[in-house]
């Protein structure tokens, strides 16, 4: 592409940088939502894996899950992508999902009693959840520390369903407990600090994170070309 300097004059190339403009629309963070939604989500079903809620009314939870906590979850992952982070995003979509096939199947399978296929799909979900830990930790150590509990307590869930024992069944509910209470922090904490423009109550971040809320306008944007939907390959 190129410019007339005059009728008969020598042309100019234009710069990428001269004739491109990159678009950002700021929107709400996602991620008090999906925190909420996970501790919820999790509070719920450890009432019933600790025997807090009969069996029998255990569809009336499973269905609660499916309605409540599953679509906030998927909303809170498609603006985190909207917001550029990949990680959290990929993180609240693939839980959602899983809370939306684990209830799904309960709700057709006999109350109370191990399900194998559910422990097959547990047990394979867990390292997929211990590295969206591993990747969060170099930046938002919170955040990691919820993913790995969460991780956790897939695996006592899928060692029960593999009937392995009710104990396991009880470690996963009081695991889902402590999870309940972490996203209850964390969610309240990211609510004060989007309300207060800068860290309240301790959320640990380093590196990028850190700087997102810490660093200019500049230091957000300088990146944005190299950025999925900006980049011309993924």
């Amino acid at each position: 592409m190129s410019q007339d300097s005059g009728r008969n004059g020598p042309t100019e190339k234009l710069r990428t940088d001269a004739v491109t403009r990159i678009v950002l629309r700021p929107i709400a963070s996602p991620l008090p939502l999906g925190f909420f939604a996970l501790g919820m989500g999790s509070t719920v079903l450890s009432a019933l894996q600790v025997g807090w809620v009969p069996a029998e009314q255990s569809n009336i939870l499973l269905l609660l899950v499916l309605i409540f906590v599953v679509p906030l979850q998927l909303v809170g992952g498609i603006f985190a992508f909207l917001a550029r982070d990949a990680g959290a995003g990929t993180a609240l979509l693939l839980l959602g999902a899983a809370w939306a096939g684990t209830s799904v199947t309960s709700l057709d399978s006999p109350a109370g009693e191990p399900v194998v296929a559910q422990a097959v799909f547990l047990l394979a979900l867990v390292p997929f959840v211990l590295a969206l830990a591993g990747a969060a930790v170099q930046s938002k150590p919170l955040f990691a520390v919820l993913l790995s509990l969460t991780a956790l307590r897939f695996a006592l869930t899928g060692l029960y369903e593999a009937g392995l024992g009710n104990a396991l069944q009880i470690a996963a509910g009081w695991t889902g407990f402590g999870i309940g209470a972490f996203a209850l922090y964390g969610g309240l904490a990211l609510l004060v600090e989007d309300g207060k423009q800068r860290t309240v109550l301790p959320l640990f971040r380093r590196g990028k994170a850190r700087e997102s809320i810490e660093g200019d306008l500049r230091e957000q944007l300088i990146e944005a070309q190299q950025e999925a939907g900006v980049r011309h390959q993924l």
